[in-house]
């Protein structure tokens, strides 16, 4: 006997086969062909099956957040199993789609939503579903990911590139279409097929910050590329732009820079200074202006526009009119940061006496570690410091109008404003002359000040006859790593109106390109073997200067220098030493000068080591404290709980299915 379920036909249980007959076979079959298959949960969550009464009907689109969208109609099902308006507007991906736009303050708006919408809402005609491109959905992930990451959301999973978008082979429609050709119509006349940029001299929200970064990357990857070197307090990227002929990579001899803004969060000219210096780089090296294919196929440029986000939105939440002198200046944890890096400059003080103490690469101390509270946006640059080999910097701030130096800590602590020159005084004087001098009035003696008196000292100054400090940034790079950093201040308003932005970038670009270029200057090399291979952490050392650098991963290294006479020697462990004697004209910028060293029988530098605590250069964070302040606390059941994110309760609040898949792993 055959048995056919009206209602499931794939299950025909034969009880007796020799009863079987073609005119029962024909009518069992019959029997299914007239009731239609069910479709599989998983074949309805994609859109691939419908019953009959579901067959696809073209409806007129009433969503109120897809108004805006480049067709009238769609149809449900939708694309990921929604089987009907209600039940859309019911769930929380339509709830994202209403948000977004507050959510990521305004970036990637509208493309977020219409590529969203695409998907929920999907596009219907001739009473069929037309799918969006993959390569749309490609280009706004590579866009806007970013923005998530800020707020620590995860991709949403409707936005699958690869699960609910189709290549054009598929005849896939771009839902961004008319988005696109109306931007373009808007630039047409301005924007000379792409190659210029169009710098808004407006503030920028840190995720108007990122999206420009990455745009700016985007659009020059050939010479950019953008990466994180850690978060704020509030998990914002600490994002930094790169700029090189070979993005990503150290090149041999090439030397590189760093510039930092925002430190704190109230002085934010210098935030957008390096934002439109950022974007002035690129489009220019598309023009093809000398001066920047020079910069840039000769060095490595990192730029950190804003070292403190969190603070930054507290001072921009008051705004200029009424910020006050220290409103948003720490970060989110109240720690200033430019007082928060390791004092080295005492331990420099304290040990001058030793015969052979030299001021190069002293160690972090672990009552550092101990005894202090190490801001997450401090440990990040040390690391950042720690991992390039960078050869100049700048401090952008704020407050008043003038080239502070190295040292920021008075070597007399009882001294509140004493003269104290680092062994690179000359050097570094020279750093600060080239800035003050390419801007329009910071070394002019006609220009009015802020209160302090650097007119007669040509707009430069050494850091503690200013006033003294501890714990400065400026003074950490110079003794604990090969860079030497300038702390610029760009005026008296730490937070200027939007009308001074235009002049201010007028007066700081040269200067800032000014500085870019004074790299270039003093000798560079390689330091190798008898083989040809490089030597990493050889010694440089330079006569009457107690102040050394190091080699690079590849033996090679930069020694700022000024024209002059100069005896520089070599050294590395398990290697004989080497001295040159040096001449730099001064019609010559940089000089190369290579050196050889022989292999010797391997004995500790007692010079060296009778210092104590000298022999620990490589331990950072030894105790781990980052790491464990990272980890998850568990549950009584053992599970992991964690706070969730400031946005969940936009969801959460509801009553609609919690969104998990929006929790970051």
């Amino acid at each position: 006997m055959i048995f056919v379920s009206p209602t499931d036909c794939h299950i025909i249980q034969f009880m007796d086969s020799k009863m079987l007959t073609v005119l029962i076979l024909l009518s069992a079959l019959a029997t299914c062909l007239s009731v239609p298959r069910r479709c599989s949960p998983g074949e309805a969550a994609i859109g691939r099956c419908r019953t009959p009464a579901e067959e696809t009907q073209c409806m007129e689109m009433v969503l109120g957040y897809c108004q805006d969208v480049p067709y009238s109609h769609t149809t449900f099902p939708n694309i990921v199993g929604h089987r009907s308006r209600q039940d859309l507007e019911m769930g929380a991906e339509y709830l994202l789609l209403s948000v977004i736009h507050a959510l990521l303050n305004g970036e990637c708006s509208p493309d977020i939503r219409l590529l969203g919408c695409s998907v929920l809402a999907p596009r219907c005609q001739d009473n069929r579903i037309m799918k969006p491109c993959h390569s749309s959905c490609e280009m706004v992930k590579k866009s806007c990911i970013h923005a998530f990451e800020a707020i620590q959301m995860a991709w949403p999973y409707f936005l699958d590139c690869d699960r609910f978008f189709v290549g054009s082979e598929e005849g896939c429609y771009d839902p961004l279409s008319e988005l696109r050709e109306k931007q373009e119509v808007a630039f047409a006349n301005i924007s000379d097929g792409g190659i210029f940029t169009i710098l808004r001299f407006t503030y920028h929200t840190n995720s108007q910050m990122f999206s420009i970064l990455k745009k700016t990357a985007a659009k020059c990857p050939h010479i950019s590329q953008t990466y994180s070197i850690g978060r704020s307090v509030e998990g914002k990227d600490l994002l930094v732009i790169e700029f090189s002929d070979n993005p990503g990579q150290h090149d041999l001899l090439e030397p590189e820079i760093k510039l930092i803004g925002n430190m704190h969060g109230n002085e934010v000219l210098g935030r957008q200074l390096l934002i439109y210096l950022a974007q002035y780089l690129c489009s220019e090296y598309l023009r093809g202006n000398e001066q920047i294919l020079s910069i840039i196929n000769t060095t490595r440029i990192h730029i950190l526009p804003s070292m403190n986000p969190d603070g930054y939105e507290i001072a921009a939440s008051e705004g200029h009119e009424y910020n006050g002198w220290t409103s948003g200046r720490a970060n989110a944890q109240n720690l200033d940061l430019n007082r928060n890096f390791p004092d080295l400059t005492s331990i420099f003080y304290n040990r001058r006496r030793f015969r052979h103490f030299r001021s190069g690469h002293i160690p972090i101390p672990e009552s550092y570690w101990i005894n202090k509270v190490v801001a997450p946006e401090t440990y990040a640059v040390m690391k950042w410091i720690r991992s390039y080999p960078f050869v100049i910097s700048a401090s952008l701030h704020g407050g008043e109008l003038v080239i502070s130096y190295p040292f920021d800590l008075s070597r007399q602590p009882q001294e509140e404003r004493m003269y104290s020159p680092t062994p690179d005084e000359q050097i570094f004087r020279q750093l600060a002359r080239t800035y003050a001098d390419a801007h329009p009035t910071m070394s002019n003696n006609d220009t009015e000040r802020c209160g302090a008196s650097f007119a007669s000292k040509g707009g430069i100054t050494n850091g503690a006859q200013w006033y003294s400090f501890a714990g400065g940034m400026s003074d950490f790079n110079y003794l604990h790593s090969n860079c030497y950093e300038i702390t610029v201040e760009l005026g008296c308003d730490k937070f200027p109106s939007e009308e001074e932005l235009y002049p201010e970038w007028l007066r700081n670009k040269e200067a800032l390109l000014s500085f870019m270029e004074s790299v270039h200057r003093g000798i560079k090399g390689i330091v190798k073997d008898e083989h040809g291979n490089g030597i990493k952490g050889a010694t440089i050392s330079v006569k009457g200067m107690r102040h050394d650098i190091t080699t690079a991963e590849d033996g090679d290294y930069w020694r700022l220098l000024n024209p002059g006479v100069h005896i520089v020697s070599v050294a590395a462990s398990g290697y004989s030493k080497a001295s040159k004697r040096i001449n730099l004209p001064r019609n010559i910028q940089v000089r190369r000068v290579d050196f050889v060293l022989k292999k010797v029988p391997r004995e500790p530098s007692l010079d060296y080591f009778n210092i104590p605590e000298l022999d620990n250069y490589e331990r950072f964070d030894p105790f781990n404290q980052f790491e464990q302040n990272s980890r998850r606390e568990l549950g009584e059941n053992g599970e992991e709980r964690t706070e969730k994110p400031w946005w969940w309760a936009y969801f959460s609040q509801l009553g609609i299915s919690a969104p998990t898949w929006l929790l970051q792993n």
